[in-house]
């Protein structure tokens, strides 16, 4: 009875991963074919998120009346984030 069930889960487990990989597959072409088909688009987009991104990061700190009026410490606060994500970086690897 246990072999009966262990064959019927590799079946189900089997036919998962292949449906999986199609989908994959079939998607993958998809995906690669609208980058290469709108390439100034996708630019576009990735280059208005990511200036969003950067303005709000901005609006953000000019709402914060301390940092507003003390860039030397907005400098000092960037360094300091970038100094410690680059020992994380280094401490993961």
């Amino acid at each position: 009875m246990k072999d009966k069930f262990s064959k019927v889960e590799q079946g189900i487990v089997s036919n998962a991963e292949r449906v999986a990989d199609r989908v994959e597959k079939d998607l993958g072409m998809y995906r690669k074919s609208v980058f290469e088909r709108f390439p100034f688009l996708m630019i576009g987009l990735s280059t208005f998120g990511l200036v969003s991104v950067l303005y709000s990061f901005e609006k953000f700190i000019d709402s914060i009346p301390f940092l507003a009026d003390r860039p030397v410490y907005i400098l000092l606060l960037g360094l300091a984030a970038m100094t410690l994500t680059g020992t994380i970086y280094k401490r993961l690897q």
